[in-house]
């Protein structure tokens, strides 16, 4: 089940970016998109607000972050006392993020398109897979399962 979604999702981030090399934007991963975009609407923020901001964990956003700036599209700077830095976006992105925002409400307005041309939304597979794991977590059902599996049970260190 998660292969399929894993390579659906690798096809669509391809696509996207063809669109990025179609108007000659280099370098831009689509996955980054979302974090310019925030940036740009409200501005530099520490990497514990942008990580709020897309609901994703402090350190995945720090990894993000580093491959921003080494990428160029983003840069740290001093926050307001001196243990904190804020992230803001550079020239480079800045003179992009128009096309990138009107890329990502392009690339939305198209997804309601092909989840209206099928019987079951994608929207609605993710709304009703966090149903099921707020009944029961993916961690409890693999614990269970493992603890039935003599090889789980009977292998490496315990």
């Amino acid at each position: 089940m998660w292969r399929p979604w894993r390579l659906l999702q690798a096809r669509m981030d391809a696509e996207i970016a063809r669109v990025y090399a179609d108007v000659r934007i280099e370098g831009l991963k689509p996955t980054w998109v979302m974090e310019l975009i925030r940036l740009h609407v409200h501005g530099p923020m520490t990497i514990t607000e942008l990580a709020e901001s897309v609901q994703i964990t402090h350190s995945g956003m720090s990894q993000k972050v580093a491959a921003l700036k080494a990428a160029g599209w983003v840069r740290t700077v001093a926050g307001p006392d001196a243990r904190s830095k804020r992230v803001e976006i550079t020239d480079q992105a800045r003179a992009v993020v128009g096309r990138l925002a009107a890329e990502w409400r392009a690339t939305e307005a198209s997804i309601a398109e092909i989840e209206a041309e099928i019987p079951y939304p994608l929207s609605r597979v993710v709304v009703d897979i966090e149903a099921a794991l707020h009944r029961k977590s993916l961690h409890a059902r693999i614990t269970e399962r493992l603890a039935e599996d003599p090889a789980w049970l009977t292998d490496g260190p315990a």
